[in-house]
């Protein structure tokens, strides 16, 4: 789908990582900075109506608001999101200014703490 946010290299590499651990339950993959995004992956069968836009600001203003709420409790640091849906999953990883979103048939908790771990430590060490 290629990428104007980033190296095509870097892209390449979240889909892969996202696919790798999904399977063919990987329904999207989208990256994510404060004022911008990229779909990098769309599963064949699905449309491309989705209103990204704000998909991806919800999400970006859900994960400030998360970091400020949660931000001394005693469940730790924050780590990831997954929200439920009729029809799948949407897994939120985030760092200070920019994230991935992807979307997923269902998945084993496991699997999604897998996946999120693997985006959050290219988050960090990403130097697009």
């Amino acid at each position: 789908m290629g990428s104007q946010l980033l190296s095509e290299e870097l892209a390449e590499h979240i889909v892969t990582t996202a696919r790798t651990a999904t399977g063919d339950s990987l329904r999207s993959v989208t990256y994510f900075t404060r004022s911008d995004f990229d779909q990098l992956y769309l599963r064949e069968d699905l449309e491309r109506d989705a209103d990204l836009n704000t998909f991806v600001g919800h999400e970006w203003r859900g994960y400030r608001e998360t970091q400020n709420a949660y931000q001394n409790s005693e469940l730790g640091g924050y780590r990831f999101t997954v929200r439920a849906f009729e029809n799948g999953y949407l897994l939120r990883v985030a760092a200070d200014r920019r994230g991935v979103l992807i979307t997923t048939d269902g998945l084993s908790m496991q699997s999604y703490e897998e996946v999120a771990e693997a985006l959050s430590r290219m988050l960090e060490e990403g130097g697009d």
